[in-house]
C-alpha cells in the first residue's frame, strides 16, 4: 500500500476542513459550486484512463467469482441499501438517498490496496474490477429511479443530462485518449501513472470546493454524520458476514474468499459524488453523504483486512487448509 494510499482519509479531511473555512469568505463561498464539476470531471477521466478494460475476458474465466461478485454487488446490496435507509434515513429522504447512491456502486480503486494487504487475490479482484465499473455505470440510473424515485421524484430529463455530463463525456475521452496514443510508452509510463496518483488530490479538490460552497450550511447540519454512522457500519458488517458466508458456500480459496469480501465492501463515492452534485445541486445533503461515506469506509477497509488476516492465521494454527 503507497503512501498516497494511507494518507487518503487524511487528505480528504483536510479538503473538508479547508473547504469549511474558504467558505466563510463570501466571494468563494459563492463561486466554489462553479469549480466542483470540473474537478469531478477530470478525476473521472483519470478514473477511466486507468481502468484495464483488457481484463474484462480474464473475469469471465472464473464464473463462480464474476456470479458471486455481480449478484451481491447489484441485486443484493441495493436491497440491502435501500433497507437500512428505511429504517434509519427515512426522515431524512436527501440522506437515504445518497445514502443509496454511495452502497449501490462498488469501488474501482482502493480495495485492491486493501485486498493486497490482507494477502488476497489481487488479480482476480482487478480482473472484476472493470465489470463492476460497467455495470454501475449502465445501473446507478435504473437504481435511482426504481429506489430513489420512491423516496423523491427524480426529473429524468435530468438524470440523463447528469450521467452524460459527468459519466459519458469522461469515458468516452479516456477511451478516445487511449485510442489515440496506441501503445506509445508515454501513455502507460507518464499519462496513466500521473491520473493514478493524482486522482485523491483532484477528488479532494472537488470535496473542497463543494464544502466551501455550502459551508455555512453545513456546518448548521453537522448532526447528519451522527445519523449515518450507524447505517454505514451496520453496512460494512452485514457485507462482510455475508461475503464470508457465501466465500465458504462457495468453497473459495482464502485469497479468492478476501477478493469477494472487498469487492463487496469497498464502494465508489467519486462515481455516484459526480452525479448527486449534477442532478441534485440544490440538495447538499445528497452529495455530503457521499463525502461521509469513505471517511468512515477507509478505517473501516484497514479493520477488516486485520480481521480478515487474523482469521487465515487462527485457521493455520488448528491446521486447517485456508
Amino acid at each position: 500500500m503507497g503512501t498516497l494510499d494511507k494518507l487518503q482519509t487524511f487528505i480528504m479531511l483536510f479538503a473538508v476542513g479547508l473547504g469549511l473555512l474558504l467558505g466563510q469568505v463570501n466571494i468563494i463561498e459563492q463561486y466554489a459550486v462553479n469549480l466542483i464539476t470540473p474537478f469531478l470531471l477530470l478525476m473521472l477521466y483519470g478514473l477511466f484512463l486507468t481502468i484495464p478494460l483488457k481484463q474484462l475476458r480474464k473475469a469471465f474465466s472464473n464464473i463462480k467469482f464474476l456470479g458471486a461478485n455481480t449478484i451481491i454487488n447489484f441485486l443484493w446490496t441495493p436491497v440491502l441499501a435501500w433497507g437500512l435507509g428505511s429504517i434509519f434515513l427515512s426522515d431524512y429522504p436527501a440522506l437515504w438517498i445518497g445514502f443509496i447512491m454511495l452502497m449501490v456502486t462498488p469501488c474501482t480503486d482502493w480495495y485492491l490496496a486493501f485486498t493486497s494487504i490482507a494477502k488476497g487475490n489481487v488479480s482476480l479482484s482487478t480482473s472484476v474490477l472493470p465489470i463492476n465499473l460497467i455495470l454501475q455505470v449502465i445501473l446507478l440510473p435504473v437504481y435511482l429511479l426504481i429506489f430513489a424515485g420512491t423516496i423523491e421524484s427524480i426529473p429524468i430529463s435530468t438524470l440523463i443530462e447528469s450521467i452524460v455530463i459527468v459519466l459519458v463525456i469522461p469515458f468516452a475521452l479516456a477511451h478516445l485518449t487511449r485510442f489515440l496514443f496506441g501503445k506509445k510508452t508515454v501513455l502507460n509510463n507518464k499519462v496513466i501513472p500521473f491520473f493514478a496518483n493524482g486522482q485523491v488530490f483532484v477528488l479532494s479538490l472537488a470535496i473542497m470546493a463543494m464544502f466551501a460552497s455550502q459551508g455555512s450550511y453545513l456546518l448548521e447540519s453537522i448532526e447528519i454524520i451522527y445519523i449515518l454512522i450507524i447505517p454505514i457500519l451496520l453496512f460494512f458488517i452485514i457485507n462482510y458476514v455475508v461475503g464470508r458466508f457465501v466465500g465458504k458456500f462457495l468453497k473459495f480459496s482464502y485469497e479468492d474468499s478476501v477478493s469477494l469480501n472487498m469487492t463487496i465492501i469497498a464502494r465508489n463515492s467519486p462515481v455516484s459524488l459526480a452525479i448527486a452534485v449534477t442532478a441534485f445541486p440544490d440538495q447538499p445533503l445528497i452529495a455530503l453523504a457521499l463525502v461521509i461515506g469513505p471517511l468512515i469506509e477507509l478505517p473501516i477497509l484497514a479493520i477488516v483486512s486485520q480481521i480478515l488476516l487474523f482469521t487465515r492465521k487462527k485457521s493455520e494454527n488448528k491446521g486447517y487448509p485456508v
